[in-house]
C-alpha cells in the first residue's frame, strides 16, 4: 500500500515538472572593483578586455536566454533595469552598473533580445570572516585549512597566466565550482578550538546568504517557456549550482558548451 502511494506521488511530481526551467548558470571573478580579499587584477576599460570579453558574450548568447539574473540587491531593480533600457536604446550611453555587468550581461541580453532583467542578491546577513584559520590560537587542526588553501592559492596563481576566456573556462568546471564552494565554506569547519565551532559558524553565515539568494531566483516570476542566464562570483555559482542540481523546478544546462 505504502508503495502505491510512493508510486503515485513520485508520478504526479513528474507530471507537475514536467518541462523545467532551463537556467545557465555562470560564474566569473568580478570585473570592477571588489572588497574580497582574493580578488583577479582586471581593467574594465582596457580595450583588450572589452573585446574579449565581447566575445564571451556572444558565447554566451547562444544559449537564447528570455531573463537574467545578476549580482546586485533586489532594492535597486528598477535603477538596474532603466540602466539595461538605456543601454539598450543607446550605443554611447555609459552604464551606472559596470564590471560584470555591463561586459557580459548587457552585451549578451543586447544580443540575445533579452527584455527582463533582476537583481538576486543578498548582502543584509552579519559578514563572515573565511580568514579564520590564521586567526585562531590552539585550534584542533592548524593545518588542514592551511594546507588546502595553500594549494588553492597556487592554482589560482598559475591561472593568473592565462586569457580571460581561459579563466573563465576553468571558473565553470566541476572542478573549478568544487574549489570556490569548499575555500568560502566548508573547509573552515577544519578550524575550531577544543569542543567549539569558530569555523563552521563563520561557514553558516555564507551559506545563510547563498540560501537568500537562491530564495530571492525563487520569487521572480518565471514560466516553463523562460531560459534564465545567471552571472555572479563563482562563490555564489557554486552554491546556486549544488541548490539547482536537486531542483524541481530548474535544469542546469552544460556552461561549458557555449565557451567552446
Amino acid at each position: 500500500m505504502n508503495k502505491t502511494i510512493l508510486s503515485i506521488g513520485i508520478f504526479t511530481c513528474n507530471l507537475i515538472f514536467a518541462q523545467k526551467i532551463e537556467v545557465l548558470n555562470f560564474a566569473t571573478f568580478h570585473m570592477q572593483y571588489t572588497p574580497d580579499a582574493n580578488k583577479v587584477e582586471f581593467d574594465q576599460n582596457n580595450r583588450k578586455n572589452k573585446l574579449e570579453t565581447y566575445e564571451i558574450a556572444k558565447k554566451l548568447a547562444k544559449f537564447k536566454p528570455t531573463v537574467i539574473l545578476v549580482e546586485i540587491l533586489p532594492s535597486k531593480n528598477e535603477e538596474l533595469s532603466n540602466d539595461y533600457q538605456n543601454f539598450l536604446k543607446n550605443n554611447d550611453y555609459k552604464t551606472k552598473f559596470g564590471g560584470e555587468i555591463a561586459l557580459i550581461a548587457y552585451q549578451l541580453g543586447k544580443i540575445a533580445g533579452v527584455k527582463r532583467i533582476y537583481g538576486i542578491d543578498e548582502q543584509e546577513t552579519a559578514s563572515y570572516n573565511y580568514n579564520i584559520g590564521s586567526e585562531l590560537k590552539n585550534q584542533v587542526d592548524s593545518l588542514t585549512s592551511k594546507n588546502y588553501m595553500t594549494s588553492v592559492l597556487q592554482t589560482f596563481k598559475e591561472l593568473e597566466k592565462k586569457s580571460t576566456l581561459e579563466k573563465l573556462k576553468y571558473y565553470n568546471t566541476e572542478e573549478g565550482l568544487s574549489i570556490f564552494f569548499n575555500a568560502n565554506a566548508d573547509i573552515l569547519t577544519y578550524n575550531s578550538t577544543k569542543d567549539n565551532f569558530e569555523g563552521a559558524d563563520e561557514a553558516s553565515k555564507f551559506y545563510r546568504r547563498n540560501l537568500r539568494i537562491y530564495s530571492n531566483i525563487n520569487q521572480i516570476h518565471l514560466t516553463e517557456n523562460d531560459k534564465v542566464f545567471i552571472i555572479m562570483g563563482a562563490a555564489h555559482s557554486a552554491f546556486i549550482n549544488d541548490f539547482m542540481s536537486r531542483s524541481p523546478k530548474y535544469k542546469l544546462v552544460n556552461t561549458s558548451k557555449y565557451l567552446k
